[in-house]
């Protein structure tokens, strides 16, 4: 596609002062995601951002980030699945991926066999679909069954066409290696939409042998703002899903319903959730499911409160402070706080609650995992790993709240690695996977055992241990605090040469080329991990790697993420803006030298220093990112997240218009140049978001280089292949900016 045709398909130019809200939007064309004059657009600049890239290194960079994506010395990631660990597999000769398994005994050794379950590159031949794999629920056997030697059978599988979060679902046969035809009673959704693409978001879970929860779009009315689904039915096998028997069924501005059973043997549940928004949501347990007399009893938490069930003890992580009616003492427990307490008691109406974690200045809670007889908690204390072992009363009625609960630790070797804890089988076993990754520490999985006080610790079994893709010699990773406007400490890890995190004179300006990294949202905290790709692209060519942990992250629990909630966002920029400042004042770069880069809302996040701190950057890149706030509640599965941003169609407006980049832009101003990428696929955040701001951009002449992936979802790719390619494409465009 020539530049001289995209005339004849393109508006004119925007106007190049900042977008006003009552007229009409210069390049709404843009949201038009497979429309012809858009596509033309999209293949234009990528054919020039490959000319303006390709000279700097990039097929080199892409080579060496793709070698570490395929390199058969990566580490399986494995889920034990009865005898066997299941493992989804990509590489050059696989590229779409394998979902295969070996034995245990297998994997300790250094050539595993492996059996192929799945062939997902043969299956997209076969059927002429681009299937991204999107993963497998299997159906436990019963105590019966695996006494009589039956083996685990039954697997729902979700694929997706191109990567997109729509997809469908097929009953796989396990033992038989083969998709169960609706013919022959197999389970099987595949949605086909009105303009003939398949899938839906939404999906499958098991309810028993026979029969599944089904959640997905059932025609007009049955899904949610945001694509979501809204109703949850019970569908038996060998019957038309029309005939599926309606379990629940939310409002109509409901975000998501959905269903599952727990099938552990003698604490068997049906468990309906009803997702309000994005941080409300009721947990509901059901009896006689899909009958007359079918009953749902309402778990009696805060809206905000996340619910969790493990045989007779039932969980509650607070988002919120909470003093619950009824309790003794009118206790109140405060945000960030893990409680359990005795589901048949608290059902009863008891409000006797254990804290088992209760945050402190420093610490918040990021994760918990069941064994068959521990509760294994990872905390956070100023960003740094800390693991403990909590161990229930053996009869969950014996004695007062608390009483019976026991602590131990699990130790962590190094502030700057991060341990990520998963039970092996938390039905069966007290064993656990342990991943161990730093910024310059390749990543090793052991296998382990969680035991209570007075037992021997157990010594983890190192299983695979991953290669340095990269040389660290010379590298140093130091954490360091920034100070935000409103005096707010901003922890932040420095990586890169030890002479240039540390330099000589710091206050000289640094000449260090360096990228800023951040996100700042959802609660999500970002924590050190090994990138063989960040490695070889960036530090080894001289690069410094930041990672901000501001505010609207979960580096510090809920009132970390609730401080930059909504009209505060603003303080996740802040704080972002002051790491920058704090690099330059620290003498490791200067603005010249330093990049910015996010994604999604971290794409978000960067378009704001984009237009709002321009002055601090020598180059942005912007990925998957969300843009026009103004629009984005109209845009995809925008909707759901009113709760983290506001309502652009209310007097939230207001303060939305202060984030909202592609208002912000104004073209008399001087800009840092900028990489926009996203994916047509992405059918998560729009990628008209990125369109409409690099066209916006492009017609004020600014310098911006843009790339769109035909593939990949929100995500961005679809293939090993893409995802260096895309990479590439960020690492050469940095480098170009930074470096000089």
């Amino acid at each position: 596609m020539t530049a001289e045709h995209l005339e004849t398909v393109t508006p004119a130019p925007a106007p190049t002062t900042p977008l006003g809200t009552a007229g009409p939007d210069p390049f709404a064309w843009l949201e038009e995601v497979e429309g012809d004059a858009a596509l033309a657009w999209v293949r234009e600049r990528d054919d020039r951002a490959h000319d303006a890239l390709g000279g700097g290194g990039l097929d080199a960079i892409e080579e060496a980030i793709r070698e570490v994506l395929d390199s058969d010395a990566r580490i399986p990631d494995v889920s034990r699945v009865g005898d066997h660990l299941y493992n989804f597999w990509r590489d050059a000769t696989h590229e779409r991926g394998l979902w295969r398994r070996t034995t245990l005994d297998e994997y300790r050794t250094d050539d595993p066999r492996w059996e192929t379950v799945l062939d997902l590159d043969a299956l997209a031949e076969a059927e002429g679909v681009s299937w991204v794999w999107h993963g497998a629920s299997l159906l436990r056997p019963t105590p019966e069954q695996l006494a009589a030697g039956e083996p685990w059978r039954r697997a729902l599988v979700d694929l997706s066409p191109g990567g997109s979060d729509a997809d469908v679902t097929r009953e796989l046969d396990l033992v038989e290696k083969r998709f169960v035809p609706a013919a022959e009673g197999g389970f099987e959704r595949d949605t086909a939409r009105s303009d003939g693409s398949l899938g839906a978001k939404g999906g499958l879970a098991w309810a028993d042998e026979d029969s599944v929860y089904v959640f997905t779009d059932f025609g007009a009315g049955t899904t949610t703002p945001s694509g979501y689904p809204r109703v949850v039915k019970l569908w038996r096998r060998g019957t038309p899903l029309a005939d599926a028997v309606v379990v629940y069924e939310g409002a109509a501005d409901d975000m998501y319903i959905s269903a599952r059973r727990s099938r552990t043997p003698g604490f068997e549940r049906d468990v309906v959730s009803r997702s309000i928004a994005f941080y409300r949501q009721e947990t509901f347990l059901a009896e006689r499911v899909g009958t007359p007399d079918q009953v749902l009893v309402k778990v009696d938490v805060p809206e905000s409160a996340e619910v969790g069930f493990h045989r007779e003890w039932l969980l509650v992580e607070l988002r919120e402070d909470w003093t619950p009616a009824g309790a003794p003492g009118e206790v109140t427990y405060p945000a960030g706080s893990l409680l359990a307490a005795p589901v048949d008691a608290f059902l009863a109406g008891s409000r006797e609650l254990t804290v088992l974690f209760e945050p402190t200045g420093t610490t918040s809670l990021v994760g918990a995992t069941w064994t068959r007889h521990h509760l294994v908690v990872t905390v956070l204390d100023d960003v740094k790993n800390r693991l403990h072992v909590l161990t229930p009363p053996a009869d969950a009625s014996a004695g007062a709240p608390g009483a019976g609960w026991e602590r131990s630790e699990l130790p962590v070797s190094d502030d700057l690695v991060t341990v990520a804890v998963r039970a092996v089988d938390p039905v069966e076993s007290d064993a656990v996977w342990l991943t161990t990754t730093g910024y310059l520490t390749p990543s090793t999985l052991a296998l382990s055992t969680a035991s209570g006080p007075g037992a021997p610790a157990a010594t983890p079994e190192v299983l695979k241990s991953a290669p340095a893709f990269f040389d660290a010699r010379g590298l140093v990773a130091v954490q360091h605090f920034a100070t935000s406007v409103d005096g707010t400490r901003v922890p932040y890890f420095v990586v890169g040469r030890s002479d240039l995190v540390h330099p000589a004179d710091p206050g000289t300006p640094g000449t260090a080329p360096t990228l800023l990294y951040g996100y700042g949202g959802f609660e999500i905290p970002l924590l050190p991990g090994y990138s063989g790709s960040v490695g070889r692209a960036w530090l080894a060519r001289g690069g410094v790697y930041v990672v901000a942990n501001i505010r609207g992250g979960g580096e510090y629990g809920p009132r970390w993420h609730q401080a930059a909630l909504r009209s505060a966002r603003h303080r996740a920029y802040e704080d972002f803006a002051a790491v920058a400042r704090d690099l330059v004042a620290r003498g490791i770069t200067s603005p010249a030298h330093l990049g910015a880069q996010g994604g999604s809302n971290g794409g978000l996040l960067a378009g704001n220093m984009l237009t709002q701190y321009p002055e601090l950057f020598g180059a942005v890149v912007v990925q998957v990112p969300l843009l026009d706030m103004k629009r984005y509640t109209h845009l995809l599965a925008g909707a759901s997240w009113m709760a983290e941003y506001g309502d652009p169609d209310t007097d939230d407006w207001d303060f939305v218009r202060t984030f909202s980049p592609y208002h912000l832009f104004d073209g008399a101003r001087d800009y840092p140049p900028v990489l926009f990428t996203t994916s047509t696929k992405d059918d998560r955040v729009h990628p008209g978001h990125a369109r409409k701001l690099a066209a916006l951009m492009l017609a004020a002449g600014k310098d911006v280089t843009y790339y769109e992936n035909v593939e990949g979802g929100h995500g961005g790719a679809a293939t090993n292949a893409q995802a260096a390619h895309m990479a590439a494409l960020a690492w050469t465009f940095l480098h170009e900016r930074l470096a000089g």
